[in-house]
């Protein structure tokens, strides 16, 4: 029902259902203002931004001789950050258990969806997920890049943008769909969490450069924004009660210090990291700071990207649609079988219902 959708005083007590309201709820419910356009508005709005974002880094990182520069030497850098090499050589099993968690991450994905018997809703967010991870893939073969060499002539492979990230921080966004309304806030920062540590191990360990992470976490956010408009489109958005203060701080604080940390210590360090010279060799200092900045600058993103979801999803609950609008369920029901040339409309002698 719409706000503006109210029971007379009085009225019948029977709960509505499925098919009980008729067709100009639905109509009422596209109006400019209402909560299903509201939502739609403002995720259409967060999709078409990821999207110029992931133009500019695109464009910045990887078109320009100074963002290939930098990305260089952030994974060169790897080797001169101490912390991260005695990291991956005493504990070498991270490789084995990053894959084994992206793994038991898909599985618990589907299984809360399928548990919760919102087998629609998963369906749908199981599709955002293999778009994300397709595109990523389009774009790794056929965006276009300077062909790049290694010391023996050999092309080296496009890891723009990186599918572990986009992969992991697509099962964090889905979880954020499909459990119910209460958890969605503790699920998304810890989630959001796990994907950011994802995305810091590809780069720590040479698979990924920063703006490979970058952008797979904007890909997966023009993905998921996207998904969002559409269910809006649908009217399978309903509004959901305010959070607890502390559900809420618990899920907000931990996102926006790292947000703020990332992103603050990452363009601080940027200034000086792209004053690189333009051939070797390398500052062993200068490239461990080039590493660090791109940490810091891929865990922001991260961060923000979980806080800019909980934000679309602010107040709004895709746990089930709202009744679908028809003509018929009680009203018709109460009115009887009309006879020849009677009007059949919503409203009955006993009037225990009106919109206002």
């Amino acid at each position: 029902m719409a706000s503006y959708d109210r029971l007379r005083a009085g009225g019948s007590p029977r709960p509505l259902e499925t098919g009980d309201t008729w067709w100009y709820a639905a109509v009422a419910g596209e109006a400019a203002g209402s909560f299903s356009t509201r939502v739609r508005t403002r995720t259409r709005r967060a999709c078409l931004g990821a999207v110029l974002l992931l133009t500019v880094v695109y464009a910045g990182l990887v078109l320009t001789a100074t963002g290939r520069r930098w990305g260089d030497a952030a994974l060169t850098g790897r080797r001169a950050d101490t912390a991260a090499t005695t990291l991956l050589r005493e504990h070498p099993s991270l490789a084995g258990l990053t894959t084994l968690s992206l793994v038991l991450g898909g599985v618990l994905l589907l299984a809360v969806g399928l548990l919760r018997k919102r087998y629609a809703l998963t369906g749908a967010v199981a599709g955002a997920l293999v778009t994300a991870v397709a595109l990523i893939g389009l774009l790794q073969r056929y965006a276009p890049r300077p062909r790049l060499l290694d010391t023996v002539g050999a092309v080296v492979p496009s890891g723009f943008p990186s599918a572990q990230t986009a992969l992991a921080l697509g099962i964090a966004f889905g979880l954020a769909l499909v459990v119910p309304h209460r958890l969605r806030g503790p699920t998304v920062a810890a989630a959001t969490l796990w994907a950011g540590a994802v995305g810091a191990y590809t780069v720590a360990a040479g698979d990924h450069r920063p703006g490979d992470v970058i952008a797979a976490t904007l890909v997966v956010l023009a993905v998921y924004s996207g998904l969002l408009a559409l269910l809006a489109r649908k009217g399978k958005v309903r509004p959901a009660p305010r959070s607890p203060l502390p559900q809420t701080l618990l899920a907000t604080v931990p996102l926006a210090v790292l947000a703020v940390a990332g992103l603050g210590a990452g363009l601080w360090l940027l200034g000086d990291t792209l004053s690189l010279p333009a051939a070797a060799p390398y500052d062993p200092a200068e490239l461990r700071l080039a590493h660090r900045c791109g940490q810091a600058l891929a865990l922001g993103v991260t961060a923000a990207a979980g806080l800019l979801l909980l934000a679309l999803l602010r107040r709004v609950d895709v746990d089930g649609a709202p009744a679908p609008y028809r003509l018929g369920g009680p009203f018709v029901e109460a009115a009887g079988v009309p006879r020849d040339g009677e009007l059949v409309g919503p409203f009955t002698e006993d009037g225990d219902h009106e919109i206002s």
